[in-house]
């Protein structure tokens, strides 16, 4: 019985999730205007906030029950400014501070350094060929096994690490997980998406070289503080890197902002 009901529960909540693809119209991010296009709930028109003034932020909590304590994380992004005496934001759960904090550099990196997929981001083992579908898959795993054997062959790993790969891939049900995520994606596709307001249509159309956005002054030269930084300290975290800048550029106390 509790089987049932946990499978139940689980089942009840992925059907709520993609039933949401129907109702909620996505955030976007366009980096030629440097704005990011919100759609409250419940609204129909679209609001357009300058990238620069996006507030992103990663949250935990803590939680007693009686099996013990857990913790939660979860990260959010922001307008700058409110919006008819609300503080518009969206937040969703992860996995923990450095899962959220990878969701915001995967978002900085296209808006940034104009990185067009995930393998130019986060994809070191080549997971992901030239002609693969930006979402994970059967792809993903027989790319997964082609580096390993290439790894192999070339004495980068040892038969101790094959043997263990194998292994864990075994235990994971082989390639179940992939096709899992494969038939969960032609679901999400035959289910359909909400229509885009067509005045976030016009703004996503793309823009002449001449008419693109510029980053700011201050932005271009923090940002330069930043690389400075991470060549110093290639070790640090970048959070860390990221607090010095800030803290660099607050005015001492008595003084004005």
């Amino acid at each position: 019985m509790m089987w049932l009901f946990i499978t139940a529960t689980c089942l009840f909540y992925w059907l709520k999730a993609h039933k949401l693809f129907t109702e909620i119209i996505p955030t976007r991010f366009n980096r030629q205007r440097r704005e990011v296009c919100f759609t409250p709930e419940g609204e129909t028109e679209p609001l357009f906030v300058p990238w620069e003034s996006l507030c992103a932020w990663v949250i935990q909590s803590h939680s007693a029950t009686q099996y013990g304590a857990t913790r939660q994380y979860g990260m959010g992004m922001g307008m700058g400014f409110e919006h008819e005496g609300e503080w518009l934001c969206m937040e969703f759960q992860c996995a923990g501070s450095q899962m959220g904090i990878a969701h915001w550099e995967a978002v900085r990196a296209y808006m940034a350094y104009e990185l067009n997929d995930l393998k130019a981001m986060q994809d070191p083992l080549g997971l992901q060929g030239p002609n693969d579908p930006l979402h994970e898959g059967l792809h993903t795993f027989r790319n997964a096994r082609t580096g390993l054997h290439r790894r192999l062959r070339e004495k980068e790993v040892g038969w101790v690490y094959a043997f263990f790969w194998y292994v864990y891939h075994v235990m994971t049900f082989w390639t179940l997980p992939n096709r899992l995520v494969e038939w969960e994606i032609k679901r999400i596709d035959k289910t359909g998406r909400r229509a885009l307001p067509q005045a976030m249509i016009d703004w996503s159309q793309p823009l002449p070289v001449e008419q693109r956005a510029k980053p700011s002054n201050t932005l271009v030269r923090l940002s330069a503080k930043v690389r400075t930084l991470i060549k110093q300290y290639p070790r640090h975290d970048i959070t860390e890197i990221f607090a010095a800048v800030y803290r660099a550029e607050r005015p001492a106390p008595g003084e004005k902002e």
